[in-house]
């Protein structure tokens, strides 16, 4: 593949190169669920995981959850090794990274104590140049410091270097927007 206009990539990590199985969502929720003395729907259990903000806002809401104790219990619930267990790679992935000729990062909402088993258990760290993730330290999605960090770390920060990030989110795009970039 031809890189086209761009001078290196960025790509989002869980809806856009990899995900889990449907039953891990259900049983993180689940699990979650249950420290709020509550039950999520399937539906609702798939929202929290991947929607975009207005639905998971919705769900909360409903629930009576504030965002910061849910996220919170919601990362004390994961466990690497689990997770890493239930993640695969989409069918075409490894053709299209290997397929860039440009240096290629990760800007990814998934925290890095999940991050790194995963990547490790795919056996996938070696493709990215570099992989950051988002963190109250390094923002969040759409906003675009954690691009920009990806962009210092690939040494195009100070350039006129064309960039683009490819995610599954409104809040990717939006990111990708908020630091000048094509999304």
């Amino acid at each position: 593949m031809s890189s086209g206009p761009y001078d290196f990539w960025l790509l989002d990590l869980d809806g856009t190169l990899i995900d889990v199985e449907q039953q891990y969502i259900y049983d993180v929720m689940n699990t979650v669920g249950r420290r709020f003395g509550i039950a999520f729907s399937e539906w609702e259990a798939e929202m929290l995981w991947y929607g975009p903000s207005q639905p998971r806002t919705t769900i909360m809401n409903r629930h009576g959850i504030d965002p910061g104790p849910f996220w919170d219990i919601f990362h004390e619930v994961e466990q690497p090794e689990r997770r890493a267990a239930a993640s695969h790679l989409y069918p075409d992935t490894e053709q299209f990274v290997q397929s860039i000729d440009r240096p290629v990062g990760v800007v990814t909402h998934c925290q890095e104590f999940l991050t790194n088993p995963v990547l490790e258990r795919l056996d996938i760290s070696d493709w990215f140049d570099t992989v950051v993730c988002c963190s109250d330290e390094t923002g969040w999605k759409p906003d675009p410091t954690p691009l920009e960090l990806a962009m210092e770390q690939l040494g195009v920060e100070d350039t006129n270097a064309r960039g683009a990030l490819v995610g599954d989110d409104p809040s990717d795009v939006g990111a990708a927007w908020n630091a000048g970039l094509t999304g």
